[in-house]
Parts: structure tokens; C-alpha cells; sequence
């Protein structure tokens, strides 16, 4: 029995093999790189992340600006006057304006604009006060 043509095509297989061996090495080898740098960036950003947290609270509060109407002064003004919460009635009252229910509609919108800018929170519904 010829046994030459069966050695030939085991070499054959154990060429490919040993290639797709060294290939998947050179692949694992890059990745474990790769995933070194990730985890040395992820280090990186946690120790931005606990820096930045820890200067936070040394930072100055900068109040953000306030839409461009002279009710908004007037109206952190009442709140300033006042200890406890305010009603979008109250504050149209301390503005001057009249109980209608427009006046009073366009106060409360503008209530809640500021509260989506983060200088007064809403409680319970309609009552207002000044972030702390």
C-alpha cells in the first residue's frame, strides 16, 4: 500500500492548520492589546469622573440666564420675598397683574419654564419655590 499520497495530504491539513493556529494568535494578540488600551481609558475617565465630582461642590453656582421678559426678575423677586411656597395666582398678585385666567395661565407657563431651567421645583402641582 502507497502510503506517500495520505502523508501528502496530512501535511497538506497540518499546513492550513498550523496557519489558521498562527493567525488566530496574531488576532488574539491584537485584541488583548486593543482591550489593554480600553481598560487603560476606562482607568482614565474613572479618574476624571472622581475628579470632576470631587471639585464640583468648589465651583461657583452661576445661575443661568432667564428668558428675555421683565416678568422673570419681578417674578424671582417674589420669591425672594417669600419663605414658603408661591401659586401662579400669588406671584401674578406680586407682579401686579389683573386674576384673569390668561394672566394667570401665562404666569403658571412661565413658573414652569423656570423650573425646567432649574431655578424653581414644583413641589406638589402649582405650588412653586426656589431651588435650594
Amino acid at each position: 500500500m502507497n502510503l506517500q499520497p495520505l502523508l501528502d495530504a496530512l501535511d497538506l491539513q497540518e499546513d492550513a492548520a498550523r496557519a489558521l493556529a498562527d493567525d488566530l494568535r496574531a488576532q488574539i494578540d491584537d485584541l488583548q492589546t486593543r482591550l489593554r488600551e480600553a481598560e487603560t481609558h476606562l482607568e482614565h475617565l474613572a479618574i476624571t469622573r472622581k475628579t470632576v465630582t470631587g471639585l464640583a461642590d468648589r465651583l461657583p453656582n452661576v445661575a443661568p440666564d432667564l428668558p428675555e421678559h421683565p416678568d422673570y426678575p419681578r417674578t424671582l423677586d417674589a420669591f425672594n420675598q417669600t419663605t414658603g411656597p408661591l401659586r401662579a395666582k400669588d406671584v401674578c398678585e406680586a407682579l401686579g397683574h389683573e386674576l384673569l385666567p390668561k394672566n394667570v395661565e401665562g404666569t403658571r407657563a412661565k413658573l414652569k419654564r423656570l423650573v425646567k431651567l432649574e431655578i424653581l421645583t414644583e413641589a406638589d402641582t402649582g405650588n412653586f419655590a426656589r431651588k435650594q
